[in-house]
């Protein structure tokens, strides 16, 4: 496993699996060997050359168990290239790119246990029927009909993408010799 990158991801409705998927695409289209897994699925981190955590952003932060891997995987974190993203719904606002310090700032938390040589920031998918909590259905409906949101997927595959392309140098792809 050592010539791997590991993609860990937590996700609720599933788009952070998503990003994660286009990621971990991204990086075995440059040559790379890579595994994408829940960070549940995730026992011991230290065997991967490279990883990228991502999580959705729940109340300004990311989620419990996406903090949680990595206060546990915290040694392999610092030791090795480590990348991390977020996904959140405010990017996707009407002027939602003025967010983005904010939603930046979700990640304090994981840059105080370990420095990520990159940060990916990218709006989510809003599916409505995806989400669990019926008082969440309810105030997302209703910030749809307020205007706040659209419904659908806004992720921006070009971007995840360019982000994922930018991971290449910092994790040695597409060196001679380097798998």
């Amino acid at each position: 496993m050592e010539h791997k990158i590991l993609v860990a991801y937590a996700t609720r409705t599933g788009s952070t699996r998503g990003v994660a998927e286009k990621i971990g695409a991204t990086l075995s289209g440059a040559g790379a060997e890579v595994e994408v897994l829940p960070v549940q699925a995730v026992k011991d981190a230290a065997p991967y050359r490279a990883i990228v955590v991502g999580s959705p952003i729940h109340g300004n932060q990311w989620l419990p168990e996406a903090l949680q891997f990595v206060r546990l995987q915290q040694a392999a974190l610092v030791s090795r290239p480590f990348a991390a993203f977020s996904v959140c719904m405010t990017l996707a606002m009407r002027g939602g790119e003025q967010y983005r310090p904010a939603v930046a700032g979700s990640l304090t938390p994981v840059r105080a246990l370990a420095r990520p040589v990159s940060e990916g920031l990218f709006a989510g998918a809003l599916l409505i029927r995806r989400i669990p909590s019926l008082g969440d259905r309810l105030k997302f409906r209703l910030s749809v009909l307020a205007g706040v949101w659209t419904e659908g997927d806004h992720r921006d595959w070009e971007a995840i993408q360019a982000w994922a392309e930018g991971l290449q140098p910092h994790f040695a792809l597409g060196m001679a010799g380097v798998k």
